[in-house]
């Protein structure tokens, strides 16, 4: 039988997320994208990922996204869909590239894997800055996909800059904390 639909991010995202704020710093947002992922796994909510995107230039918050693949039985709910989601319906276009919009940016705790690259493509950000390597996410047993140096370097070509290893071992902890409780790798 086919139901109803519906996501939601946990109630406490709004906790954790001043959307009146701007991040001027690539650290500071990802400081906000590690505390998104830690506190999924704190709370039980779900894996060890989270993602923000932000306004390019000034850094104003547009959009946040936790991974709720387990909890939801869907196995496309991760971090980076749903930030790229929330931040779509915010400035209501499906493509953040939308004549008038400024240019934005996906922060992710983790290396985008193979499914979330292409969402960021289709999204329109113009940059993606992470945290975590996607070879420690797979030395977790998460597996990432089919990414290859050529799958950035043809983003890179679709006007899609990146920026790597931003508070690299903080982002690796949550990983880390993850494993230590038992997390389930659903990917693996």
């Amino acid at each position: 039988m086919i139901g109803p639909l519906t996501i939601a991010l946990p109630d406490w995202t709004a906790d954790l997320v001043d959307p009146g704020r701007a991040f001027r710093s690539v650290e500071e947002r990802m400081q906000l994208a590690i505390a998104l992922a830690r506190e999924n796994v704190l709370r039980g909510s779900g894996g060890p990922f989270g993602a923000a995107v932000f306004e390019l230039e000034t850094g104003r918050l547009v959009g946040v996204g936790v991974n709720l693949v387990v909890g939801h039985h869907n196995s496309v709910l991760h971090a980076e869909i749903l930030a790229l989601m929330t931040a779509e319906q915010a400035v209501g276009s499906y493509s953040l590239r939308a004549d008038g919009l400024p240019a934005h940016e996906l922060v992710a705790s983790c290396s985008p894997c193979a499914m979330c690259l292409g969402a960021a493509l289709w999204g329109g950000v113009r940059r993606i800055t992470t945290g975590a390597t996607r070879e420690e996410a797979m030395a977790f047993g998460f597996d990432e996909g089919p990414v290859f140096p050529e799958s950035y370097r043809y983003l890179e070509r679709r006007g899609i800059a990146f920026h790597a290893d931003v508070l690299r071992a903080e982002a690796k902890a949550v990983l880390e904390l993850y494993q230590d409780q038992g997390g389930m790798v659903y990917n693996g």
